[in-house]
């Protein structure tokens, strides 16, 4: 329980919850990204797929 205390009311503390919270985030942008990016990458190879077989 001490840690929590810590965490929450020293400027180390906020300063590690704030990095904490920056690398979820950005962990969740990146996954969201690559997953967009993966899903046009797929949809861009069948068309040209599709493409090449007429």
């Amino acid at each position: 329980m001490e840690a929590v205390k810590i965490l929450f009311t020293t400027s180390t503390g906020l300063m590690s919850l704030g990095v904490i919270v920056f690398i979820i985030g950005m962990g969740w942008f990146f996954a969201r990204m690559f997953s967009r990016k993966m899903r046009e990458d797929a949809a861009a190879a069948k068309s040209r797929e599709a493409a090449q077989r007429r």
